[in-house]
């Protein structure tokens, strides 16, 4: 086992592609800050099991990132903490909102550009400040291949993830000057219980059947290319990475 590194914090970290980032992470030494809106007690317990197996430190938030308050109420948590602030912050929370744009509320587009887009600004501007402090850091947004090419039917959640890329882009260059390091990755269709939820066996057969790759991406392949980019040269930044088998 390496010495412990990070902390590392890592948003929507109770299933799907948050939950195996933890899982990597964890089991390269780093210690973590986890967080979800619902989901706390199995995350806890997932906190739990991830500091056991791997011999860090990993400690579950519950916070509605799409929240300021209470983002900046888990920042002063992690500030009391032995560990203090992050080394590296993984925007991962999302929601998806399937259907025709006309038919879509307003609440529903405020939650969902909330959670998806609201909360990368919330999550950086409390954390940047410390890093900028420190001399280091690193920021990973969690994208989409959507944010770069749009699709029919998920206008607002493409909207949103269009509105991470340009974020990543214009940080990275704010923050270039301090060493920080500030990238997204662009996920195509992956297998997670949010593809699940909203499409059927038979869509997610004819989706992997368009894929050149011949499958879905699988939540730990997007684990392992965050990993990669938690020690790649800090001059690679503001770069929106695609890992889509092919798709796009």
């Amino acid at each position: 086992m390496s010495s412990h590194k990070g902390p590392v914090l890592i948003t929507g970290a109770s299933r799907g592609i948050g939950k195996a980032i933890a899982t990597a992470f964890a089991k390269e030494g780093y210690d973590l800050y986890l967080c979800c809106k619902t989901n706390i007690d199995s995350l806890r317990a997932f906190s739990d099991e991830l500091s056991k197996e791997n011999g860090i430190s990993a400690k579950a938030f519950a916070c509605d990132v799409s929240d300021e308050n209470s983002v900046i109420s888990m920042f002063k948590e992690i500030a009391a903490l032995p560990g203090n602030s992050p080394s590296i912050v993984i925007n991962n929370a999302g929601i998806a909102w399937y259907g025709l744009m006309t038919d879509m509320s307003a609440d529903e587009w405020h939650s969902l550009i909330g959670t998806n887009l609201d909360s990368v600004f919330y999550i950086c501007k409390n954390a940047v400040p410390y890093m900028v402090k420190k001399g280091e850091g690193r920021i990973i947004n969690i994208s989409s291949i959507w944010g770069n090419v749009g699709a029919s039917c998920e206008v607002a959640y493409s909207a949103s993830k269009g509105g991470v890329n340009a974020f990543t882009k214009a940080l990275a260059k704010e923050l270039a000057p301090s060493g920080i390091p500030v990238n997204a990755i662009s996920c195509g269709v992956i297998d997670t219980e949010m593809n699940s939820a909203h499409l059927s066996e038979d869509e997610l057969k004819e989706l992997a059947s368009e894929i050149p790759a011949d499958r879905l991406g699988r939540p730990e392949e997007v684990a392992e290319l965050a990993l990669s980019l938690a020690t790649s040269p800090k001059y690679l930044t503001g770069q929106i990475i695609t890992i889509d088998g092919g798709f796009i």
